[in-house]
């Protein structure tokens, strides 16, 4: 299987909440502005044309609908009670990829705190969506991953995920820490992810190490 189309928004189980809240006060590096019109994520290359909307309400996503020529109905569902959260979206901070007619990976992160979100969303009804709320998005300025990846964390290890393929790999942290999803930053200061490499600089108990290894999708 093979990714037919990548989006940047210009002109997301194992749903997790977050852990203990931080003294500090989270900063995002997004603006909270009013999301007034329907992000549209479409691959017009593709001959049955699928396509992932998001469509706001009272400034905020509220609804996700997703389906291709030839499905039948639009796939719908209130995109708060999916990843059990209100997300301010700006729209310069999502990311659609489609992968086929299969499914899309919807990455997203909330403007109101800088916390990443994921979707992995089958067009399929037979097939369930798979989300977090502890993603690792490249949209945060500070987390570089590599194109067609997905990041994410459950505050012991570190998790990679092809896009294309479903391949994985991981890197444990060597304790399980208490992250503020709100504020990540306070715990996972930075990320390096390829392929080929997990590089992470994070605050474990004795306080701030910077950890690396290489990995093998598989």
């Amino acid at each position: 299987m093979r990714i037919i189309l990548g989006f940047i928004v210009t002109g997301f189980i194992a749903f997790a909440s977050g852990g203990c809240k931080s003294e500090k006060k989270a900063v995002s590096f997004c603006d909270t502005a009013c999301l007034r019109d329907t992000l549209k994520f479409v691959n017009e290359n593709h001959p049955l044309k699928p396509y992932v909307y998001i469509s706001p309400k009272d400034c905020v996503a509220d609804t996700l609908i997703w389906s291709y020529n030839g499905m039948g109905a639009n796939r719908k569902m209130d995109l708060p009670d999916m990843i059990g959260d209100v997300v301010r979206l700006n729209k310069h901070y999502v990311r659609c990829v489609i992968v086929d007619t299969s499914y899309a990976w919807l990455l997203f992160n909330d403007c109101s705190n800088g916390r990443g979100y994921y979707l992995k969303i089958p067009f399929a009804k037979s097939k369930n969506i798979s989300r977090s709320a502890r993603a690792i998005n490249n949209l945060d300025p500070k987390f570089s991953v590599a194109e067609g990846l997905v990041a994410y964390t459950d505050q012991g290890n570190i998790f990679v995920e092809e896009m294309a393929t479903g391949k994985k790999a991981m890197m444990t942290l060597g304790e399980q820490l208490q992250f503020d999803f709100n504020a990540i930053h306070n715990t996972l200061d930075s990320v390096n992810i390829s392929p080929s490499r997990i590089w992470v600089k994070v605050k474990l108990n004795e306080g701030w190490k910077e950890l690396e290894k290489s990995i093998s999708m598989k």
